[in-house]
């Protein structure tokens, strides 16, 4: 199997393990306390139903921070469980749509779940690769993403695909965990480390 490909499923399965599994021990901090670590506000938090809390595995606020108005088109790449696509539809409100975008079956099953539970009707979710996005150009004012770029190596696809599916003038907010300083000398990035 290709490095690339064989990351991208080790992947997969990590985040589809902890939408399966949200209280085991996963090599990535995951639920409603993490969210709350990260500076989402509790009266966010305490408006999104448990299924897609108790999985949240991002690495930012960033559907709190984006700058979203009534109305707007709101793309959740990378959606996960839902929680951004869930604060970003209450946000645009009822004249507003989100779509949430993740390639975890486990995922979106946690997505639909709390979005039913939440009663908002501004939202979808779809199965979908972040380099291949299954939209028409232009089709959002804004584009959310809370760290994908280090999950997947098809960066310069991603980059290309929210320039073509963001409309001109529109906006992309994402997040992301970057290292600050070289790793320490023997140290290395692989399948086996990449989400320690």
């Amino acid at each position: 199997m290709h490095p690339a490909t064989e990351l991208r499923e080790g992947v997969r399965r990590a985040y589809s393990d902890a939408a399966a599994r949200p209280d085991d021990k996963h090599a990535f901090p995951v639920g409603r306390e993490f969210a709350a670590s990260l500076g989402y506000s509790a009266a966010a938090l305490s408006a999104v139903p448990s299924a897609s809390l108790d999985a949240f595995a991002g690495v930012s606020n960033v559907a709190e921070f984006a700058d979203l108005k009534p109305g707007q088109s709101v793309l959740d790449l990378g959606c996960g469980a839902g929680l951004d696509s869930l604060i970003a539809a209450r946000r645009v409100g009822p004249t507003g749509r989100v779509m949430g975008v993740d390639y975890s079956d486990d995922m979106l099953a946690r997505a639909w779940g709390a979005a039913g539970a939440s009663g908002l009707k501004n939202l979808a979710f779809v199965l979908g690769d972040a380099e291949q996005l299954p939209v028409p150009d232009g089709s959002f004012d804004v584009a959310l993403v809370n760290g994908i770029f280090n999950l997947n190596p098809a960066r310069r696809a991603i980059f290309a695909e929210l320039g073509r599916v963001v409309r001109p003038g529109g906006a992309v907010y994402a997040a992301e965990l970057i290292l600050v300083a070289p790793l320490p000398e023997g140290s290395s990035c692989n399948a086996t480390n990449w989400f320690a």
